[in-house]
């Protein structure tokens, strides 16, 4: 996927002011998540759930060759084909020769943040392949022509309405149908998907290196047809999606849902250990792909390794107040919210992706959603210093940075313009920039008297 994160700010710009139902539809939709998330986490000993889910994704990652290496074998004692993708086009060739092979003309697709990285719908549609994205998100952004909004919710910027619409003009249904008819209307295509696609893709929610289990979660049952009915199944995961042993899934499953959902378990949980043997059902060729694209170089890296540790459960983004303004699509790349303004200067480079760490206000409130607890804060503040170290930040804020220093490194400065300043309007009438921060809030109103005026006078009188 051809990023823009930078220009994020622009485009934030542009959506809030060309699209204002999008706020309305994505606070709505993660806010009921986050809702259910805490109610879900208020079941469990959820700290010492956290706390094992970081302790294993940390030990995991620390001995990742030795685990991959364990993969790898117990896939092919499983009778999968194994591969390795350090890019996009590595990937790309992959995918070309299984359609030159078996004369592939139809694909279905798991929803898979991965395959987006990677460009895959685009690759296939230019091989002549017709593909379907079988999850309803995922088909309805299809039709759009649009990139997911959200890791787990790919279109939770939609309104019904719109939905109605889009149906309307591409199936013919009433404008005023109800979500059960559109949903009857998608379910009878991508039944005909399923049973005619030669090829299905999938990603992985964990891949278990002892037993070498494709692990997939899902509430629709798509996942389930995709990797089942085609006679070649070609699953890509990511370097970082290992779990060390098959008992880990008993607290990585429940722990997943209830992050991402708010749900004990998924509603359909898929354990795949390789293709059909004789007698059986399903697909005759199963491939896995391990995907790099940027991952070994971010282990590499003492201060922003940890975001590795992410479960793609979507938590943060739920409880992220500046994600829920926009949606995930301003955010310019596969990634959005608070993990992808850690995650994509990692995967990108930061001069790609310096204005999303900025995308934050620091609340916090993405470290206590995360299941396995990434210093999301810390890592932001992280990719900000790199940012100023690096040039990348604005000339204007460099300015204005040296401005104040010279004018909090001067007394006599200070208490210059600390007396001219009161006798302005008020700041929020001054710069337009403010008045979006003191929507809601009192206005900013300066003291009639500075501080250092204030402490003499309380000096004086304690004298006496």
């Amino acid at each position: 996927m051809r990023a823009k994160a930078r220009l994020y700010p622009q485009e934030a710009a542009r959506l809030l002011r060309e699209k204002p139902g999008v706020r309305q539809a994505v606070t709505g939709a993660t806010l009921h998540f986050d809702r259910n998330r805490l109610k879900a986490y208020a079941e469990v000993p959820i700290e010492e759930w956290r706390n094992r889910a970081k302790a294993v994704k940390e030990h995991v990652l620390s001995h990742l060759d030795q685990y991959l290496e364990l993969a790898e074998k117990r896939l092919r004692e499983n009778g999968v084909q194994v591969h390795y993708a350090e890019e996009p086009e590595d990937a790309h060739r992959l995918l070309r020769e299984i359609v030159r092979r078996h004369g592939v003309k139809r694909a279905v697709k798991a929803k898979s943040m991965l395959t987006e990285e990677l460009g895959v719908n685009p690759l296939l549609a230019s091989l002549g392949v017709e593909v379907y994205e079988t999850d309803l998100g995922e088909y309805l952004i299809q039709l759009l022509g649009e990139p997911p909004s959200h890791i787990v919710g790919p279109a939770i910027h939609l309104s019904l309405e719109g939905i109605q619409k889009l149906f309307h003009e591409r199936f013919g249904t009433p404008l005023d149908a109800a979500p059960e008819a559109l949903a009857q209307v998608a379910r009878k295509v991508l039944r005909e998907a399923f049973l005619t696609a030669e090829l299905g893709i999938s990603g992985a929610n964990f891949l278990v290196a002892e037993t070498g289990t494709l692990a997939l979660m899902e509430n629709e049952g798509n996942i389930r047809l995709s990797t089942s009915l085609p006679k070649v199944h070609v699953a890509f995961v990511g370097i970082e999606k290992l779990l060390p042993r098959f008992q880990d899934l008993a607290l990585f499953l429940p722990l997943t849902a209830r992050a991402a959902t708010g749900q004990r378990l998924s509603t359909f949980v898929s354990l795949i250990q390789g293709p059909a043997q004789a007698g059986e059902e399903g697909p005759k060729e199963v491939h896995v792909v391990f995907v790099d694209h940027g991952r070994t170089a971010l282990l590499a890296d003492p201060e922003a390794w940890e975001t590795l540790r992410c479960l793609r459960c979507g938590a943060c983004l739920n409880a992220c107040p500046v994600y829920r303004q926009t949606g995930g699509h301003p955010y310019g790349y596969v990634y959005s919210g608070p993990i992808g303004a850690v995650l994509d200067p990692g995967l990108l480079s930061l001069e790609e992706a310096y204005p999303l760490p900025y995308a934050s206000t620091l609340c916090g409130a993405c470290l206590e959603a995360c299941p396995v607890k990434i210093p999301i804060p810390k890592l932001l503040l992280t990719w900000r210093h790199r940012a100023v170290a690096e040039g990348l930040s604005p000339a204007w804020e460099k300015a204005a940075l040296a401005a104040f220093r010279k004018v909090m490194e001067s007394p006599a400065l200070y208490r210059l313009f600390s007396k001219a300043l009161r006798g302005l309007p008020p700041p929020q009438d001054l710069l337009p920039l403010l008045r979006a921060w003191t929507e809601g809030r009192g206005p900013l109103k300066p003291s009639p008297k500075p501080f250092h005026a204030l402490w003499k006078e309380l000096k004086e009188e304690d004298g006496r």
